[in-house]
């Protein structure tokens, strides 16, 4: 028996198919079949929060994600959070920057070479390379980071306006590690430009961001995915975009300081999260083969969180239509 659709028409959410079946080359008989379709349209007034995490340039994807999601039609989000790069792109977010000027900046604008101190960065080739490696070594010995970060700080201090946390369009909040007391500590007033400079600070690369008897580095060393600063923020409604994936590498693909270092802190976010029980109604993963350190990638990592999200359009549609409801398992969903 072979079933033939003849016709197809739809009115709202009713849809009509015309139907021809064929048995063993008899003459068709033809029914024709109503059915209802749910469409899940995208509450323009719901209010959510939206948590990113870090990753270096793997961050880069979540620029992708912010505007894949704009496009959907998603309202904007009701507060944001963030970690390290996660605390940069939603730092910025929040501070009035439309996705729309998030993509044209780290596509068009954003060379991480052009924000660090050095003039060797902007070197290319071998001699490049040979006058980067000389610093790095002769900063390591003598500093407590390769870079100072002051170039990025003025960077961030013109993006932002220069806005206090009580001045973002959107609240917001980021995290960073106190050395000296070993705390996790909330930022949730003063600069905002300050708050993502101390949250990015990776040790070793960046110096930390002292300030008065506080020493701050990363956030990304206790928690890269701070779900539970929206959670303390009352938020239920929550969307976690995720670009760390932690896979088994090569031995030959961990080649110098850096790489040892982010992949040991890939080895401890790994076991952390297997410990973490807070997590989002709704993750979406944006990950890849690319390294940290890949800022090179923008335009492919921007393009991996934006397809990230369009093949997870079904079930960002569901969050965000107001009639999901709560499951006791969250859902995850994207690319990694």
């Amino acid at each position: 028996m072979f079933l033939y659709i003849e016709t197809y028409s739809s009115y709202k959410n009713i849809a009509c198919i015309n139907v021809s079946v064929n048995r063993n080359g008899k003459k068709k008989k033809k029914f024709r079949k109503k059915f209802i379709i749910v469409f899940m349209k995208i509450n323009p007034n719901l209010k959510w929060a939206l948590v990113l995490s870090g990753g270096g340039a793997k961050g880069l994807a979540h620029v992708g994600i912010i505007n894949a999601l704009a496009a959907l039609g998603v309202p904007g989000p009701s507060f944001i959070a963030g970690t390290s790069m996660g605390a940069i792109v939603g730092g910025l977010y929040a501070c009035g920057m439309s996705p729309k000027d998030l993509r044209r900046f780290a596509l068009e604008e954003f060379d991480i070479n052009n924000y660090l101190d050095g003039f060797v960065y902007r070197i290319n080739g071998p001699a490049g390379k040979l006058f980067r490696a000389g610093q790095i070594i002769g900063n390591l010995a003598t500093r407590s980071g390769i870079d100072s970060g002051q170039r990025i700080i003025e960077l961030f201090e013109r993006l932002t306006g220069g806005k206090r946390f009580d001045q973002t369009s959107v609240p917001f909040r980021c995290n960073a590690v106190d050395l000296t007391g070993g705390e996790e500590v909330i930022f949730d007033s003063g600069s905002v430009a300050r708050a993502m400079r101390a949250s990015m600070a990776f040790p070793a690369f960046f110096e930390p961001l002292v300030d008065g008897p506080h020493c701050y580095v990363d956030g990304g060393l206790v928690h890269n995915l701070p779900v539970f600063m929206a959670r303390n923020a009352g938020f239920r409604r929550i969307l976690a975009a995720d670009v760390v994936n932690f896979n088994s590498i090569a031995s030959n693909s961990i080649k110098t300081v850096p790489d040892i270092l982010y992949r040991s802190l890939d080895v401890a976010l790994r076991l952390m999260q297997k410990r973490e029980r807070e997590k989002a109604p709704l993750t979406i993963h944006a990950s890849d083969a690319s390294s940290p350190f890949d800022f090179d990638r923008r335009k492919e990592l921007i393009e991996l969180g934006e397809r990230a999200v369009y093949e997870s359009e079904g079930a960002i549609r569901t969050f965000f239509s107001g009639k999901f409801f709560f499951r006791r398992r969250e859902r995850e969903c994207g690319i990694s």
